[in-house]
């Protein structure tokens, strides 16, 4: 694709949307999400935003044959300590950043019927333009170490979240950025530091770029949750917890990035009640 093509002119943000979901191929798949946002941004900067539109996205997005999907029980265990669990690492993390693409597209296109302002779109385009460079820098690495995404199987439960909200715009910004990708800011150092040990230079700049950005994505999934709860007249907290318990499967595990957190506008007492039962204690005793 011509870097400075538009590839649907006249279409509106929802069908760019919905052209992105029903794109297979992974590169292809980012390329089409930077030139929509390109021109998104494009046509706002010069005061002719495009039209949200409508448009019907699918249940689920399309995805290349490989890599094979399987049952989280069925994934092979992790070894970090040698290369080849390394990219094993990469390769996981290049499927949960194809996956954030479709996520954000997926939320612009399905809740059109939801008044938001402007920024909301901005928001969740500029979002889905990063993680398009995150999985495209994550398979860069990839190919440098001999491998590529597809080359192993993959985690099949990364859409389970979009599909149980489809209908429900609080959960699905509860659930996603403000618990899924939220989980990634703990995960993040730990990924960094092995990979600074282990001199691949490549992976950790991948990495640095990847942790800086996501904060924001975190922090628009609370911006946006703590508008609706306004308009609702709900109360933040209480909210969050109740769909949390609703929508996500198990209980949130320590240890928690919390500075980060802290940056993304979440605050201890939202997250730390969820690592235990309603019956149990909100926080355990010296956390």
């Amino acid at each position: 694709m011509d870097p400075g093509q538009d590839p649907t002119p006249g279409a509106s943000l929802a069908e760019r949307a919905v052209q992105v979901l029903t794109c297979a191929d992974g590169r292809a798949k980012c390329a089409l999400s930077e030139a929509h946002a390109r021109v998104w941004f494009a046509a706002r900067a010069a005061g002719k935003p495009l039209p949200l539109g409508h448009a019907t996205p699918p249940l689920q997005p399309a995805r290349p044959a490989a890599p094979e999907l399987r049952a989280p029980r069925d994934m092979p265990k992790r070894r970090t300590g040698s290369q080849a669990g390394r990219i094993e690492l990469l390769h996981s993390l290049a499927h949960i950043e194809l996956n954030a693409v479709d996520l954000h597209w997926d939320i612009i296109a399905r809740f059109t019927d939801v008044p938001f302002p402007p920024g909301f779109y901005d928001d969740w385009v500029k979002c889905a333009r990063e993680e398009a460079k995150h999985f495209n820098l994550i398979c860069d690495c990839l190919e440098a170490m001999g491998s590529h995404y597809g080359a192993l199987p993959a985690h099949a439960g990364m859409w389970q979240s979009a599909e149980e909200t489809a209908t429900d715009i609080l959960g699905r910004l509860a659930v996603v950025p403000m618990v899924l990708e939220a989980r990634g800011l703990d995960v993040c150092p730990a990924m960094i530091t092995l990979f600074e040990k282990s001199g691949e230079t490549q992976a950790l700049a991948a990495l640095e770029v990847i942790y800086a950005e996501e904060v924001a994505h975190v922090a628009y999934g609370s911006k946006w949750f703590h508008f609706l709860c306004g308009r609702g007249n709900h109360d933040p907290k209480e909210l969050f917890h109740a769909l949390v318990r609703q929508y996500f499967h198990g209980l949130l595990k320590p240890p928690f990035n919390e500075e980060k957190r802290a940056e993304a506008g979440l605050p201890p007492d939202f997250y730390w009640p969820l690592t235990e039962r309603d019956e149990d204690v909100d926080r355990p005793a010296g956390a």
